[in-house]
């Protein structure tokens, strides 16, 4: 099949990567325009002498010329941030499919896998459907499961489960759709939720929270953006961590929430509400990650202030 690759980064760089790996000849690749470092789409798209479109927005008419120029037979969303109109969707002779990597209609959005974990659920996954010019709305052909372990971050889950289920499951669509056996079912709306990315307002630790919300905050944000909190006045952001009970470090009569109340020669163990939390990567604003133990904190020193 000719296919059209949409997207970005390490995922859209992997499903490109897939695709070509079983003979498939990928006539097109669209990504945005890079703010950062280089785009591993970008980069695996122009090495492969494949042609690669950055345009800032893909309403812009001469994208779509693009796509039409490609005469792909399918086009396949992997990892997009930007705005796709149907316009652009329905050119190829098959129409276009797109990852999501949450268990639509749940959890719609850019930082899905996030909140699943901040909300405490057990199982998230990802889904392919047919996008439409809602948000993350069209009617989805495929869905897989996964469970969130309880010691699972951002990181682990993506990488170690969603990232490599979700190209295979991307392969597996686009055979069904060109072969004519890829039904795709209405999301049902009364289930359906939005969440926004998560940004400053949404990662703060607040130390008053109970201390499984606080460990559900820190996993769900490590890597990026970090979870953060405060210590006269600087920014600090907490990574890997583990969740302590209460009688662990005796009686909390007279500590005060976000106090500091052990260390050792890695880690920070830190008061929360109904138990603690271990903290054994931390970050200052502005520096990189270090063991928790050599950031300068001693037993006793309060955070969130």
């Amino acid at each position: 099949m000719r296919v059209a690759i949409i997207g970005q980064q390490d995922f859209g760089k992997a499903t490109l990567e897939a695709f070509l790996a079983r003979g498939d000849e990928v006539a097109a690749v669209f990504c945005a325009p890079e703010k950062g470092r280089p785009d591993p789409l970008r980069l695996a798209g122009e090495a492969a002498g494949i042609p690669t479109h950055q345009f800032p927005k893909l309403t812009d008419p001469q994208a779509q010329e693009a796509l039409r120029a490609a005469k792909a037979d399918i086009g396949v969303m992997a990892y997009v941030t930007q705005f796709v109109p149907q316009d652009f969707c329905n050119i190829p002779k098959f129409g276009t499919i797109q990852f999501h990597p949450s268990l639509l209609p749940r959890h719609r959005g850019a930082s899905s896998m996030s909140w699943s974990i901040i909300l405490g659920r057990t199982e998230t996954g990802f889904s392919i459907f047919r996008p439409t010019d809602g948000l993350d709305e069209g009617p989805v052909i495929l869905t897989r499961a996964v469970p969130i372990e309880p010691e699972d971050t951002l990181g682990s889950l993506y990488f170690g489960k969603i990232f490599p289920m979700g190209v295979a499951g991307l392969l597996e669509v686009a055979d069904m759709v060109i072969a004519g056996k890829a039904p795709a079912l209405a999301q049902y709306e009364p289930n359906a939720g939005y969440e926004g990315i998560i940004r400053d307002a949404e990662s703060q630790v607040h130390w008053a929270c109970h201390v499984d919300q606080t460990y559900n905050l820190i996993r769900g944000c490590n890597p990026a953006p970090g979870a953060w909190t405060t210590h006269e006045g600087r920014k600090l952001f907490l990574f890997d961590c583990q969740k302590r009970i209460a009688r662990t470090f005796g009686d909390v009569k007279g500590r005060k929430l976000g106090q500091i109340v052990a260390k050792t020669d890695t880690s920070l163990t830190i008061h929360g509400q109904g138990g603690f939390i271990e903290v054994h990567r931390l970050r200052w604003d502005g520096g990189k990650k270090i063991a928790a133990a050599d950031a300068g904190l001693e037993p006793g020193a309060i955070l969130g202030t």
